[in-house]
């Protein structure tokens, strides 16, 4: 899959130095994916959900919401936002 833009996850991890190796391991699967569907993701990330028109997965032991619209057809991610679980709780990321 391409992923657009991993400068977001970049710069979330300089802030977030815990979070660096649990993002770039998922950037490393997701770019290799070939996923067609949300069930095709949950083979690898059971914990992964829709919510609304985005994935929302958990990363870093829960610590972490990475939430990412997934464009199956054309087998592009974007990024949309990385939050502490607390920040994801608030739900303002809903209303971007």
């Amino acid at each position: 899959m391409r992923i657009i833009a991993r400068r977001t996850l970049r710069g979330y991890w300089l802030g977030h130095a815990d979070s660096e190796d649990a993002l770039k391991t998922w950037y490393a699967v997701a770019r290799k994916a070939k996923w067609q569907n949300i069930l095709d993701v949950r083979k690898i990330y059971s914990t992964a959900e829709t919510v609304g028109k985005y994935t929302v997965f958990n990363v870093k032991g829960n610590n972490y919401r990475l939430i990412v619209l997934i464009e199956y057809r054309l087998q592009v991610i974007f990024i949309s936002a990385v939050l502490t679980h607390a920040e994801y709780s608030k739900d303002r990321w809903k209303h971007k």
